[in-house]
């Protein structure tokens, strides 16, 4: 799915670029046999149809209440008084993903700069990387210059996609001999056993499920979308979202089954990681990934301080240059702090989605249309309310389960 940029300032395709290099691993937190795939691709299109589905209410909430944004979406279905809550869960689920590009920022330039023979701790790399290149970048005032260079994360992934199919089909890391086992740490090495599609039915799965609803986050900007949109009737719009999330499901289901397939139990929570570094086409998309992260980074970044500044209502009059500079290095400060001290980028992405993203997907969707339906008074919207409904409840059990079991797997 092409995803855009609005207000809060969320990169949603760097969201999708991240989230879905995690995904090889959400299949390993509950499987370790190939065919573990065959319900993992089943996950990834249930769940993506699923989001579609609340993605085009969110639409169609929009087309019936004149709303251009999210909250206001919020603001004229269910009510002014309670739309803190999402803006709060938007505004937060934004740090999180800065606090996951921070932690791919840290993994990626290390590998790069050790290919180029620099030894440098992660920490060191991330502290260097924060002070020379995203700090500058954050205090910009004008970002409108850099919202180009998000569409690198298409490109990006199209060709790290395809890297991962030519390093699986190649056989380069398959055991027990494959030409670039030997530069791997043991804890890189594929790893492959007994526990397949059954393995299914363990609520480890749920993890995976919570990656998805970070990997398809791009609810926050359906607004937009709709407004947007030539000719914007409901019928088109549900066209756009259908050949979106076609297209986001059959992305992600290629690049968990070459990660998963290649590397198996020991896949990464940032596959690439698992890639040795001498690899040029792995090298490559490294490379990708950094651009499009670094130069999104700061889309992304101002969500979090602009979001904060709307909800605690701080005055216009006082958001001057250096008060707004203060607030950025404090902000920064907080990511950082957080990416340095957590490692696995699979838990960030799986607790995220369990409980922010499925709220924001799942959950705050529905309560809109119902909302909306009820003022409405026409009988198939009431009768659409259940499944809505029903979807929400399912997406808050998913979550609730996922949740637990990113904290169990820490």
């Amino acid at each position: 799915m092409v995803l855009i940029i609005s207000h809060p300032g969320h990169d949603t395709q760097t969201h999708h670029q991240t989230g879905v290099l995690a995904l090889p691993a959400g299949v390993a937190a509950f499987g370790d046999s190939p065919s573990a795939l065959y319900p993992a691709s089943a996950l990834i299109v249930i769940i993506g149809i699923l989001s579609g589905y609340c993605f085009s209410l969110i639409g169609r909430v929009c087309a019936l209440t004149g709303a251009t944004t999210y909250r206001e979406a919020w603001d004229l279905s269910v009510g002014e008084s309670t739309s803190w809550i999402p803006a709060w869960a938007c505004t937060i689920k934004t740090g999180v993903a800065n606090v996951a590009y921070s932690m791919i920022l840290a993994d990626t330039f290390q590998n790069l700069f050790s290919t180029a023979g620099l030894n440098l701790s992660r920490s060191t790399t991330l502290l260097g990387i924060t002070s020379t290149v995203l700090l500058p970048l954050c205090l910009l005032k004008d970002l409108a210059s850099l919202a180009p260079f998000s569409l690198l994360g298409i490109i990006g992934m199209a060709y790290t996609t395809l890297a991962m199919a030519i390093r699986y089909f190649g056989g380069s890391y398959s055991l027990p001999a494959g030409k670039l086992l030997s530069s791997l740490a043991a804890s890189k090495v594929p790893k492959f056993g007994n526990a397949g599609a059954s393995a299914a039915l363990s609520p480890n799965s749920a993890i995976l499920v919570c990656m998805l609803s970070t990997a398809y986050l791009a609810h926050y900007n359906a607004p937009k979308y709709f407004v947007e949109l030539k000719d914007n009737t409901i019928e088109r719009f549900n066209q756009v979202v259908k050949y979106g999330f076609a297209a986001s499901m059959s992305m992600f289901v290629a690049v968990t089954a070459f990660g998963f397939l290649t590397f198996g139990k020991a896949s990464q929570g940032l596959i690439l990681n698992n890639y040795a570094n001498g690899d040029v086409l792995a090298g490559a998309s490294r490379v990708a990934v950094a651009v499009s992260v670094v130069f999104s980074y700061p889309l992304a970044f101002v969500g979090i301080r602009d979001g904060i500044l709307d909800l605690t209502k701080f005055p216009r009059e006082k958001r001057t240059n250096s008060n707004l500079d203060r607030l950025s290095v404090a902000l920064l400060s907080v990511v950082t702090a957080l990416a340095l001290k957590l490692k696995d980028l699979s838990f960030v992405l799986s607790f995220g989605g369990a409980t922010l993203g499925n709220a924001i997907i799942f959950v705050f969707p529905a309560l809109m249309f119902r909302a909306v339906a009820k003022k409405s008074g026409k009988d198939d919207m009431k009768r659409e309310v259940n499944f809505a409904m029903l979807v929400a409840a399912l997406g808050v059990a998913l979550g609730v389960v996922g949740g637990k079991m990113a904290l169990a797997s820490v």
